[in-house]
């Protein structure tokens, strides 16, 4: 039977990755290789500390595990502010971790018995580039021009990953949308979220009528259990992924407004009003609470330049070659992923509010 290491296996894609294989091959044998153990330990899986911006701890782990395919989960997303920031320490540690720390595992896998790589990029390695609109992306559209660090980093990784593809080692990438479901307690859904407490559910920045599209968390999760197995096989079917990149994502563009307003009615709130705010005029307000931020020497803010082009751009993908090579079709719909992504987050409130209430207790 098939061994198997997932890099990055205690965070929130790389667990459902994990059973995700359980579930449809469960006599395979899985290593989970991350910086800290799963939260709850995931059964049936080795657990192998490593941190994989260090290449000899790396060197060392995948050699004493020996697996027969690698899928290198293994990241690290800027979130909220952090995401637009320019800082030399910010992207220092962004490359770091998605580009040097890829190679590493890359570069290791290639001196063990290693036969197939599947690899977790990312749709911000085109849609990362925040001066242009990215309707319908296809693959073949070139990547390397994201401005924001995350993209700008997962575009070398992919491409190394990509021209390591040989007939014995045989590579592919996944392009996931932003990932949306039950264990994520600080991403898209939490972000939107916070609006209400802030009072920013009135204000629509720009027309409103910018499409992006998201991927549920065991959708991707499929499609990596999908590549995993095309790149096993002596005879993939419909054909080979090795060599290959492609998007994934639930295939239902929203427009994004329509996404927050859904979003936010799971919680019970509806916006008092609405108000649209021009693009140019958010762009300024946007440039001088950076200006501040700057000259007050305060974290970063929540409104900038950045935050405005995200806010405003249209990104979706298409999703024909994934469905032609990997037969993929999101399971779960994206409606049903709304609800259940908005449910989990209410009782991850629910249990936070329990905790601090009990704090209270025993402090009084």
């Amino acid at each position: 039977m098939p061994h198997i290491l997932v890099t990055g296996a205690s965070g929130f894609l790389g667990q459902a990755v994990v059973t995700a294989i359980q579930n449809i091959h469960p006599k395979w044998t899985i290593t989970n290789l991350d910086l800290r153990a799963p939260p709850v330990p995931q059964p049936n899986v080795t657990y192998i500390q490593a941190d994989i911006t260090q290449a000899s701890e790396v060197d060392i782990a995948i050699r004493k595990a020996n697996p027969d395919a690698i899928i290198n989960v293994a990241g690290w997303v800027p979130s909220g502010s952090l995401r637009y920031s320019n800082s030399k320490a910010l992207r220092d540690k962004v490359f770091g971790t998605n580009y040097r720390g890829t190679l590493n595992v890359l570069s290791a896998a290639q001196k063990t018995n290693c036969k197939a790589f599947v690899h977790t990029s990312s749709c911000t390695v085109i849609s990362d580039d925040q001066d242009h609109d990215f309707p319908d992306m296809t693959e073949d559209i070139p990547i390397g021009h994201a401005t924001l660090a995350y993209g700008a980093s997962k575009a070398p990784a992919e491409l190394a990953v990509l021209a390591a593809n040989t007939t014995e080692f045989k590579t592919c990438a996944l392009r996931p949308a932003t990932i949306i479901g039950p264990g994520d307690t600080y991403g898209v859904i939490a972000t939107i979220h916070a609006c209400i407490a802030k009072g920013e559910t009135p204000w629509i920045i720009g027309a409103g009528d910018n499409m992006y599209d998201f991927v549920y968390i065991t959708n991707i999760a499929d499609a990596h259990l999908l590549a995993l197995e095309n790149l096993l096989s002596t005879t993939p079917f419909p054909e080979s992924a090795a060599g290959h990149a492609m998007f994934v994502s639930n295939q239902q563009p929203v427009y994004f407004r329509d996404f927050m307003l859904a979003i936010w009615k799971h919680f019970g709130h509806v916006p008092p009003f609405q108000l649209m705010i021009p693009t140019p005029l958010a762009w300024v307000a946007g440039l001088m609470a950076e200006i501040k931020t700057c000259v007050c020497g305060q974290k970063e803010s929540t409104l900038s330049r950045g935050s405005v082009r995200d806010a405003v751009g249209t990104r979706y993908a298409s999703n024909e070659k994934v469905k032609r090579i990997l037969g993929y079709h999101p399971r779960v719909d994206f409606v049903d992923a709304v609800r259940l992504a908005c449910e989990d987050y209410k009782r991850f409130l629910a249990a936070k509010g329990a905790n601090k209430q009990a704090n209270d207790v025993k402090i009084s």
